[in-house]
């Protein structure tokens, strides 16, 4: 009976495994980065300076932040980006 349960687990991990590895890969296959000088910081988004441009990336609960972040210094951003809405759109037709 023990050597059925051992088989029984095993073989519960085996396909557990492959699972857990595959959503993880999902939800880092699209994740882009920004960094640059911090130009400001609020409760719900920072903004940096990528080249001359400025880029602000909202920020909720769930971002983490690591270490007392002021404007001025230099921070690398991981983000992903989510769609709000989608609709079709009717194209012209070719003449």
């Amino acid at each position: 009976m023990n050597q059925n349960i051992r088989s029984a687990k095993f073989l519960l991990a085996a396909l557990i495994l492959p699972l857990i590895l595959t959503a993880s890969a999902l939800a880092t296959e699209h994740v882009y980065q920004v960094t640059g000088p911090v130009l400001a910081i609020t409760g719900t988004s920072i903004t940096v300076e990528k080249g001359k441009a400025p880029w602000t990336v909202i920020k909720d609960a769930n971002t983490r932040m690591a270490g007392d972040i002021k404007v001025g210094d230099k921070v690398a951003i991981k983000y992903h980006m989510v769609a709000d809405t989608i609709a079709t759109k009717t194209l012209p037709a070719k003449h």
